[in-house]
């Protein structure tokens, strides 16, 4: 009788345990808030039941710490137990079209990035006026002397000019402003006055469009940033053209080797504007709809779910095609940016042609059960066949508040 209990009560100990560790676990993947379109009620894809309590005396609505408005209630485990308290916004469904063309990207940066510091070889000695005076790499320099710089060029200018003055610094670094002295040193290689930092005001690359918006011809592309190339930090945008590409060739993709889309741009000039470069992707609007697809719904990160999905991607020069993949895992953690699912190629034509995800496929939309559920952003060094996804959800929120835009009725 004693062996029984303890048998019964073991059980019920490892049940409390189990219990406990998965409402742990669901309290750190599950989001704290919640789009749902309009007339429909949220529903979670997870192993165990989870549910929201919709009962009348629960549902609160008010405004939650992000400024959102939105209903706040409690999601339950098995309807039961309370996991956490989430807030659930209902909005329109918005239609988007799918896109999968590639574009050529242009981009001038809010004054000018510094890409390396270096020393200057002087008469005595070798000195790094730019390390001396507190620069870094990354830093962005908006102005000299009290002048304004937007170019490798206006840079020079100042610098060469100043015959060793020192020289007030305006910079950003990690959004914050610093005022700092340079004083610029004369070099015995170059008899110019030097500051022993490299600045780069430009960068240019190929990515994919994502979806366009005909309500507002705005479009979304990339589901990353554009980075510099050496410092890896996001390129502070001051003004960007979207420019038609040709895609020449491919580099097909090895383990441990990425490959890459070659393409060219094209003589016809822009087709449209970039205006925001942030962690989600790059915003901006198209002079027209590059693609002959008919807009679908979005869908919200709730409705994606493991299996079967597709991708639109031009890999050939020519339109894009449709690309099976398998999506093999969901991440819903809003602190998962650009990496909310990993997705597998399948499709054996793409998988010849390109060993799977190449750089320049960045953008191309993931489409499951007839909804726009996403964009590729990255690639597995190691294995190109896999690679990562961004939620469309997160693509289409970031851009409606950095474009600030209205939409007509």
């Amino acid at each position: 009788m004693r062996r029984s209990i303890k048998i019964i009560l073991g059980i019920a100990d490892l049940f409390l345990l189990f219990i406990c560790m998965l409402l742990a676990f669901y309290s750190i993947t599950l989001p704290d808030s919640y789009y749902t379109h309009k007339g429909s009620e949220l529903s979670l894809s997870c192993y165990f039941k989870v549910t929201p309590d919709n009962s009348d005396n629960t549902m609160q609505s008010l405004k939650s710490e992000s400024e959102k408005l939105g209903e706040k209630t409690t999601l339950k485990l098995f309807g039961i137990i309370p996991i956490k308290e989430v807030y659930i916004e209902e909005v329109d469904t918005p239609l988007l079209v799918p896109c999968g063309e590639p574009f050529g990207i242009k981009l001038l940066s809010e004054g000018v990035m510094i890409v390396g510091i270096s020393e200057v070889k002087t008469n005595n000695s070798s000195f790094s006026p730019a390390r001396h005076s507190g620069l870094k790499e990354g830093d962005i320099i908006i102005s000299i002397d009290g002048k304004e710089v937007s170019s490798n060029a206006d840079v020079s200018k100042i610098i060469t000019e100043s015959s060793g003055r020192t020289l007030e610094v305006i910079a950003k670094r990690d959004n914050q402003t610093m005022h700092l002295l340079l004083t610029p040193v004369y070099s015995n290689v170059t008899n110019l006055y030097q500051a022993g930092m490299w600045v780069r005001d430009s960068t240019a690359g190929i990515g994919t469009i994502t979806y366009y918006e005909a309500e507002t011809g705005c479009f979304g592309g990339l589901g990353h940033p554009v980075c510099d190339v050496d410092t890896g930090d996001i390129i502070p945008l001051s003004m960007g053209e979207v420019c038609p590409v040709t895609i020449t060739g491919v580099v097909k993709g090895e383990s441990g080797s990425p490959g890459e889309l070659c393409g060219c741009f094209s003589e016809l000039g822009n087709s449209g504007s970039l205006d925001t470069n942030t962690d989600s992707g790059v915003f901006g609007i198209l002079s027209s709809c590059p693609s002959k697809n008919k807009a679908i719904p979005m869908a919200m990160r709730q409705g994606i779910h493991e299996g079967e999905a597709f991708i639109l991607s031009t890999v050939d020069g020519s339109s894009p095609k449709k690309y099976s993949i398998e999506i093999e895992k969901i991440d819903m953690r809003d602190s998962e940016k650009g990496k909310n699912m990993v997705i597998r190629i399948t499709d054996k034509e793409l998988l010849r042609e390109t060993g799977g995800i190449v750089q320049g496929m960045s953008g191309s939309p993931i489409i499951q059960d007839g909804k726009l559920i996403g964009a590729v952003t990255h690639v597995f060094v190691n294995d190109s066949t896999k690679g990562y996804g961004i939620f469309i959800e997160n693509m289409y929120s970031v851009m409606e508040e950095e474009m600030k835009y209205e939409k007509t009725a």
